[in-house]
């Protein structure tokens, strides 16, 4: 897809290879999407919980997520014509869906998990290379930190009439984070162009909340660490 979108404009873009650049510096702004690709959002465990039997399944990130939102903004500073060193800020939110979470008793038993909302700052190093006279590919290596706001899920169970309780697994998190990213940069006018870039984006756990303790379920919490499948386009002027 990305492919497709930066060759088929091609026909707007300069036909010439673009003039040496006047600043080393610009700023881009980009949306797209967050696939989350492995990662646990909860373990499995066997307790007790309102003095019935629990059975707790593990869930991953894209059982109970799914794909979500994707934005970015980054500012670079051309070191040469084909290495930049850049910052970027960066905003993830992915809606929760109501999960399968095992059996309490003769029920089952369903969790609603809080939405994940995560902004982070990362910097990093990209190289570029010419494709054609107008098209530039590029590969990136990027570290940072990621924000995430606390996480809970309501446990739900019909059949032995159990609503709404709600359980807190994490708290707010500063979590270290590292990115790998492969991309297109096409000129559109003098000082702007587009891109579109796909990458892989590793973040540490989050930070257990006890909530639990003395049910045996305390270890559903233990391992949170996220790894994602960004795919983002955008817009990139230089100043």
């Amino acid at each position: 897809m990305i492919v497709s979108t930066l060759l088929g404009a091609s026909s707007i873009a300069y036909a010439q290879t673009p003039a040496p650049l006047s600043s080393p510096w610009s700023v881009d702004f980009g949306f797209g999407i967050d696939n989350s690709i492995s990662g646990t959002i909860n373990s499995s465990a066997i307790g007790r919980l309102n003095n019935q039997s629990v059975v707790i399944l593990k869930n991953s990130y894209e059982d109970v997520y799914g794909t979500g939102l994707h934005f970015r903004v980054g500012g670079g500073y051309m070191l040469d014509d084909d290495t930049e060193v850049r910052g970027t800020f960066t905003l993830q939110s992915l809606d929760a869906d109501v999960t399968p979470l095992g059996d309490i008793g003769v029920s089952r038993l369903y969790g609603q998990y809080s939405d994940y909302q995560s902004s982070g700052i990362d910097v990093g190093l990209r190289k570029y290379t010419a494709l054609t006279d107008t098209v530039r590919a590029y590969g990136e290596a990027t570290i940072g930190l990621a924000f995430i706001d606390e996480t809970n899920v309501i446990l739900v169970a019909p059949s032995v009439n159990l609503g709404g309780r709600a359980i807190d697994l994490y708290d707010n998190t500063t979590a270290f984070a590292f990115g790998m990213n492969m991309g297109m940069l096409l000129p559109i006018r003098e000082k702007m162009g587009i891109f579109g870039q796909v990458g892989f984006r590793y973040v540490t756990g989050m930070s257990e909340v006890e909530g639990l303790e003395g049910t045996g379920l305390e270890t559903i919490n233990d391992s949170s660490s996220r790894w994602s499948f960004p795919l983002v386009i955008g817009v990139r002027a230089r100043f």
